[in-house]
């Protein structure tokens, strides 16, 4: 597993223990309930890196990115 999957599961982890009602230790300190937008908003840049991971790092906003030349020749 990549880091990146590995983190994402770990704010799964956290957001679904949160939604039950538990305070944990999560990177270093405690959170809780308070800290569950925190937490969601984690998960999300997590996805996004793992998407981008198996898109083979070409994507940014679900958008993959080509080369184009302007210098008149063909490509």
């Amino acid at each position: 597993m990549s880091t990146a999957t590995d983190m994402l599961a770990a704010y799964l982890a956290a957001e679904s223990a949160i939604l039950l009602g538990k305070t944990i230790a999560f990177q270093g300190r405690t959170v809780g309930y308070e800290n569950l937008a925190e937490i969601r908003k984690g998960r999300a840049e997590w996805e996004r890196r793992v998407a981008a991971e198996r898109n083979g790092g070409a994507v940014f906003g679900g958008m993959s990115f080509s080369v184009a030349r302007f210098d008149g020749e063909p490509q």
